[in-house]
């Protein structure tokens, strides 16, 4: 490896340890100041914002409840790319390098203060994020001119980045001196090593310290912890024995909070306080309507069973899952409001700016469709919405399952968009009738011989009347059903199979208590949901 070349890699290393360093003091002041306004969070919620379906699908369907993990680590992975063409650039046409972090910072700035929870100071960090890492790669560069005169031993200038001859060197090309000669060390760039490591070193500090912070000032994590539900006014009825088939492998019929699957908008999960939580009612109503938390924990609550579906499964997907519910039902608390004759659609508003179209009469009838508090017998954990969020029965959580909820605007779907159909998606998001198999998981090998098949199936609002399972292209075969919990859950299903010597496809589809037999035509997700039958293919060896 030539001089030049081993040069330009070390400037390569000091734009990403500039990068390092300016990312580490940005998470920190973030954590310092508010959390929400982190450059990561910011620019990663802008990107999710800006982001067509198609490229949301693929990332869920690529990494599921991961995505943001997996978007984090993209936004990092191409940060640091860019970091070292910036390090490289500022080498050879100064002051370009710095100039490319001045504009990550500012864009990092915008992309905070348009968020919805903005405080005045949101565009502090990134802005701070991109002169640190700017400063840092001027200060780290200018080590290459402080290489000792081969003559005198005093420090010489070494060139400054755009000069003729080869960066790095303290001759002209064709210089003989110790210093010039070709392979010979390069103190210069010995230094600017030096100075990049330990840059990066605290921007990892930095890092660590922000992690610290946020650990230390997580009071609402504290409140949860410590709240207490009350007892409900209406208690669901028990889970019957016989809803829980209790085969290895198969979804239990109620999820744990820990399992439920997480969807969602927000890279930064939204701390609010019950304390300072209120939901206002507005819009084409005749009374506004406010409610505080200590007016919903005094209000008759209720109990139910649902399951939630994400509209981003697949056939056969695990966005879905089966909760007991603790909340107040909305349609009371619209029928408080009035809403006019006119309305026809409710627009819920998150704090974090996420919104959400439901249909009106979907949560003026008698179905569960409630503000919730409570999941599985506890507050609701953070990250699905604490301390309220939405859960209805019937509809995909794109157009209903709102957390942090905060507003409930009575409008018109003629009048108002909301996150999603703002991207693509339909208006109206109903459940579509769906079934998968658990058991035997995919690629599994089976010894020949007597086992099981089976899963699960749901149509919330309408009910499963019966699954049906198909061996290779052999008749269909009726599954036997477990004890639905209600026509709003899921509902295990299993027929028993004799598996025989080699590689077999499973089938499965199901048929609703209304008489629709589920659809084989393959549609996907966009816009209003998958359709297909489940089947996997599964080797079974003696």
């Amino acid at each position: 490896m030539n001089r030049t070349t081993r040069t330009t890699l070390a400037a390569a290393f000091a734009g990403v340890a500039s990068a390092v360093l300016g990312a580490g003091v940005g998470e920190l002041s973030a954590a310092l100041i508010a959390p929400e306004s982190s450059p990561f969070a910011a620019i990663g919620g802008a990107l999710i914002d800006a982001a067509p379906p198609w490229a949301k699908d693929t990332a869920i369907a690529l990494f599921g409840t991961a995505d943001k993990v997996a978007l984090l680590v993209g936004i990092a992975i191409v940060l640091l790319a860019v970091a070292a063409g910036a390090g490289i650039l500022d080498l050879r046409r100064p002051p370009w390098g710095r100039i490319v972090f001045i504009v990550i910072g500012l864009i990092g700035a915008v992309a905070a203060m348009t968020r919805a929870q903005a405080a005045g100071f949101a565009w502090l960090p990134s802005m701070l994020a991109g002169a640190v890492s700017a400063g840092a790669l001027l200060l780290i560069l200018r080590q290459r001119q402080k290489t000792p005169d081969a003559a005198t031993g005093a420090p010489g200038e070494t060139g400054a980045p755009g000069e003729t001859g080869a960066p790095g060197e303290t001759g002209a090309p064709g210089d003989t001196s110790p210093s010039g000669a070709a392979g010979a060390p390069d103190p210069g760039r010995r230094r600017v090593l030096v100075w990049a490591g330990s840059a990066t070193a605290l921007g990892v500090l930095a890092t660590l310290g922000a992690t610290a912070v946020h650990a230390g000032t997580r009071g609402i994590t504290v409140i949860r912890e410590a709240l207490r539900l009350p007892a409900p006014a209406v208690a669901a009825p028990p889970v019957p024995a016989a809803a829980e088939l209790e085969i290895l492998g198969l979804a239990p019929v109620i999820t744990p909070n820990e399992r439920f699957y997480r969807i969602d908008t927000a890279l930064v999960v939204p701390q609010v306080d019950p304390a300072t939580w209120k939901l206002r009612i507005h819009g084409m109503v005749e009374n506004e309507v406010e409610l505080t938390w200590d007016e919903l924990l005094a209000l008759p609550l209720e109990e139910s069973v649902t399951t939630l579906a994400c509209v981003s499964n697949e056939v056969g997907g695990g966005l879905i899952g089966n909760a007991l519910w603790l909340g107040y039902p909305i349609r009371e608390l619209l029928s408080r409001a009035k809403p006019t004759a006119d309305a026809d659609m409710v627009l819920s508003r998150s704090i974090d700016g996420f919104t959400a179209s439901s249909p009106l009469e979907v949560l003026t009838d008698d179905r569960n469709a409630i503000l919730a508090i409570g999941m599985n017998g506890e507050p609701l954990p953070v990250e699905h919405g604490f301390p309220v969020r939405m859960v209805v029965p019937g509809l995909y959580g794109y157009v209903s399952a709102t957390k942090w909820v905060t507003e409930l605007e009575v409008t018109r779907f003629d009048e108002q968009r909301a996150y999603w159909t703002d991207r693509g998606w339909s208006e109206r998001g109903p459940i579509k009738l769906e079934s998968r198999i658990d058991v035997p998981a995919g690629g599994q090998g089976l010894r020949a011989g007597e086992t099981v098949i089976a899963g699960v199936a749901w149509q919330q609002q309408v009910g499963i009347e019966g699954v049906e399972v198909q061996i290779d292209e052999g008749e269909w075969r009726p599954a036997t059903l477990a004890t639905a919990i209600s026509n709003d859950t899921w509902v295990q299903w299993s027929i028993p199979w004799t598996a025989k010597k080699g590689d077999h496809v499973l089938r499965c589809r199901a048929t609703s208590k209304a008489g629709e037999l589920q659809t084989e035509e393959e549609v996907g997700v966009v816009p209003d949901g998958a359709t297909g039958w489940h089947w996997r293919t599964v080797a079974v060896f003696d």
